[in-house]
């Protein structure tokens, strides 16, 4: 019987248990996978405390993200075949399908190939960074050549596919690290610019690097506190998208800097793209071409053993990581 991960509280990393499962025959619209490799994501940690858009039912699996070898096909479904070599784009419950494990099923629509030159743990860390800030920069920021994007969290997977995106279209990035000792590998990822948060006011640093202009869009997963020096830091007319909720503190709306620059604060998930066809297929694509031409390739930061999935959360905890933490099974 296959190994999956599956915990039956709400907590820490300890509550995630390796445990023996029947194989599962995929329904109809369903695909099973023989996994090789898993991507953590911070949502993850999130739904395993109890924090995140979905509430976990207990006992219950979780993992968005996936590449393997798909082994099974349920009625219904015509454009995925056995043996095909895919990884899972997050546009699913969790609970009813997480693919922490040694097997996973998932709707047929949630798997898609990923370019042969590309390892299986490469593969596990393609969709749920890219697509997020596709979403962001791209279809809604609509970012161009020389614009300015302003990137916190710096070290984080999709704070990394932001840098290459932004780059490929030619725009020019900010990164934040809270950290000097992220700096050089931030340089060394292709941000145009950092700023250690720790040593360096954002907002003042921000307008000397832009001559005074502040940024076109604000890339942010931290909100807080953060977010009136965020707006500090924006053009008149720019867009903050916060796509997450790193801090623990209250965020409050920069209401003067908001009216002063007419300034959009916008809340953002991955759904908005994954959940719409036309926009999923544009960031596909755009996707696709990235990493055909090497503009967009995954930063892995460091992989586990499926045994060591408690210590593999644990590490994303600590924040340490630069890039993508990958479990291999």
């Amino acid at each position: 019987m296959p190994k999956i991960v599956r915990f039956y509280e709400t907590g820490g990393a300890e509550v995630l248990k390796i445990e023996e499962s029947p194989l599962v025959e995929p329904r109809e619209g369903e695909v099973r996978l023989k996994v090789e490799a898993i991507g953590l994501n911070r949502a993850e940690v999130m739904f395993r405390q109890g924090q995140y858009l979905e509430t976990p039912e207990l006992p219950s699996r979780l993992g968005y993200e996936a590449a393997g070898i798909v082994d099974a096909v349920g009625p219904g479904t015509s454009d995925i075949k056995i043996g095909d070599r895919v990884s899972t784009i997050p546009s699913f419950s969790m609970g009813a399908y997480g693919v922490y494990g040694e097997s996973a099923v998932v709707p047929a629509y949630a798997v898609a190939k990923y370019p042969e030159r590309l390892s299986a743990v490469e593969g596990a860390a393609i969709w749920m960074q890219y697509l997020t800030a596709f979403g962001a920069l791209i279809e809604f920021g609509q970012v161009q050549k020389d614009a300015w994007v302003l990137i916190t969290a710096g070290s984080s997977s999709v704070a990394q596919a932001a840098i290459q995106i932004t780059k490929s279209v030619g725009a020019r990035s900010i990164v934040t690290t809270r950290g000097a000792d992220k700096k050089a590998f931030l340089m060394g990822a292709g941000a145009d610019h950092v700023i250690v948060t720790d040593e360096e006011d954002l907002a003042e640093s921000v307008k000397d690097i832009t001559s005074g202009n502040g940024v076109n869009v604000v890339f942010d997963p931290i909100a807080g506190p953060l977010l009136g020096k965020l707006a500090e830091a924006a053009a008149p007319g720019a867009t903050i998208f916060e796509y997450g909720a790193l801090s623990p503190s209250p965020a409050v709306y920069p209401l003067f800097p908001a009216l002063a620059k007419g300034l959009t604060v916008r809340g953002y998930t991955l759904f908005e793209i994954v959940k719409a066809p036309d926009k999923l297929a544009r960031g596909k694509q755009f996707i696709y071409n990235g990493l055909e031409t090497g503009a967009l390739n995954p930063v892995i930061d460091r992989t586990f053993a499926l045994e060591n999935i408690v210590e593999a959360h644990r590490y994303m905890e600590s924040n340490q990581q630069k890039g993508k933490i990958v479990v291999t099974v």
